[in-house]
């Protein structure tokens, strides 16, 4: 009887885990067909944010997980502008190292520590835990919030400024207006195809 019980409890378990697996790898399956809808993501996840603020707006509350949610964003925000390698670790001369600015130098492509598609999604995750933490009273917190907006102006203001500082000392710029557009492009992909 006792082995028909422990039986009937493992196949009760490996159902479930099939279970969690099925709905995990379904639940990826959608975020990855996700990935080509850059603009879209970005106004789900916009319009969330904004979802967000009105409910704090409206209930009058919740403003540390407000803050703290802030807080989170300016980090991503911050590995999302910051290059992968760090040039700031590489000391090749007196001056420091610095990204190509001539023709004869090594082309280093700009690649971010936070790339573009998992600085979303941690946007859009970290939105959703805090939208369903407005809806839990232990989260909110009795504070006088004018200090926690100016404490996270003052830091924005004091982190971007260490930023820019670094992008001007190394010379790279996070953002790209468009693809390349190279002359007699026409021309190679003729030949290309034999026409």
């Amino acid at each position: 009887m006792d082995d028909e019980l422990l039986g009937e409890s493992s196949n009760t378990k490996s159902k479930i885990s099939q279970t969690f697996i099925r709905a995990s790898q379904w639940y990826q399956g959608v975020v990855d067909k996700t990935v080509p809808w850059k603009k879209a993501r970005w106004l789900f996840s916009l319009l969330l944010i904004l979802g967000f603020m009105a409910r704090i707006i409206i209930a009058q509350g919740w403003y540390i997980v407000t803050y703290a949610l802030g807080i989170y964003h300016l980090n991503l925000f911050i590995a999302f502008l910051t290059p992968k390698i760090d040039p700031a670790m590489d000391f090749d001369d007196d001056n420091g190292p610095e990204l190509p600015t001539k023709a004869n130098e090594e082309f280093r492509p700009f690649i971010r520590r936070l790339p573009e598609f998992k600085f979303w999604y941690s946007v859009t995750k970290s939105t959703v835990i805090g939208l369903i933490c407005t809806f839990f009273e232990c989260f909110n917190i009795p504070v006088f919030w004018p200090i926690l907006v100016m404490y996270f102006i003052t830091l924005f203001c004091i982190t971007m400024k260490r930023q820019i500082k670094h992008m001007i000392k190394y010379r790279y710029l996070p953002f790209t207006h468009g693809k390349p557009k190279y002359q007699g492009h026409e021309e190679a992909s003729k030949l290309i195809s034999g026409k």
